[in-house]
């Protein structure tokens, strides 16, 4: 009987030393969730090229982990889109785009916070192919000559966005007229750069003309490129939107974007970052 009584008390000991440590740890918990208060987040969305993906992702991301509390959400797209989505009302806190074009029409419509514009970047036009294509030309005027006699199947750039809108200097400068290729059957159509991109990579077409950045991230080989005479010189404006719902953390993340961090990520693919 007295060794019943003791296995009870013992049973009973042990239960209240079990209780008093959960007891403590829930207190130990409640104390590092007050001492250690949730972070505000900030959210900034950006509105960007598409030829602009590869890079600002990468940065995006860089800037997130400098920055816990804020998060950078992008829309990738071709400059002509973004715009109208923007003229449409889509929240946005940065608008850069492949051309001056569609910020000028920003601005004049007063999308654009006065004083936030600057010129950021400049690319470059090329005529891109796949690897181990059969066709072999190396210059913009020895396509020309094909693409008149329509020997090959070629992409460009809706004449709404940027690419497409250089491609159209460059067929001027060459004497082509696109609405006769296209009833040729020689023209294939992209509604931004990176469709015009994949068409080629794939072998959809035998080439196409993109940005000097897109065949680098899309690994195609650029046999010439433009001069700022054919098609003019392609710089990439940036500015805070109308819309903007977090102006000082939007203006962060723009100086960031030309820092000294920042930079070599958009220099390795070929763009000149013109911010200091």
């Amino acid at each position: 009987m007295r060794k019943l009584k003791s296995t009870v008390v013992t049973a009973l000991i042990s239960g209240a030393v079990i209780a008093g440590c959960g007891e403590a740890q829930k207190s130990q918990q409640a104390e590092q969730s007050s001492a250690a208060p949730a972070v505000k987040q900030t959210v900034i969305t950006v509105f960007a090229a598409a030829s602009l993906t590869e890079s600002l992702s990468e940065i995006g991301s860089a800037y997130e982990k400098k920055n816990p509390g804020v998060k950078v959400v992008f829309n990738f797209d071709s400059s002509g889109t973004l715009k109208r989505q923007i003229e449409e009302g889509a929240q946005s806190d940065i608008f850069i785009s492949a051309a001056p074009k569609q910020m000028n029409e920003l601005e004049k419509s007063g999308h654009i916070v006065n004083g936030s514009r600057f010129d950021f970047l400049e690319n470059k036009v090329v005529l891109a192919v796949a690897s181990g294509n059969p066709y072999t030309f190396n210059t913009f005027a020895e396509l020309g000559t094909k693409l008149q006699n329509c020997k090959i199947p070629f992409a460009i750039g809706n004449s709404d966005v940027p690419v497409g809108q250089y491609t159209l200097k460059i067929f001027e400068s060459l004497g082509l007229k696109p609405e006769e290729l296209e009833k040729a059957g020689c023209l294939s159509y992209g509604s931004n750069v990176k469709e015009v991109t994949t068409q080629i990579s794939e072998g959809m077409v035998s080439a196409g003309i993109v940005y000097a950045t897109d065949a680098v991230s899309a690994g195609l080989t650029a046999v010439d490129t433009a001069t700022e005479k054919l098609c003019g010189k392609v710089v990439y404006p940036a500015a805070l939107t109308g819309g903007s719902s977090s102006d000082s953390e939007a203006r962060k993340f723009l100086d960031y974007l030309g820092s000294t961090e920042a930079r070599p990520v958009f220099e390795k693919i070929g763009f000149t970052v013109l911010k200091q």
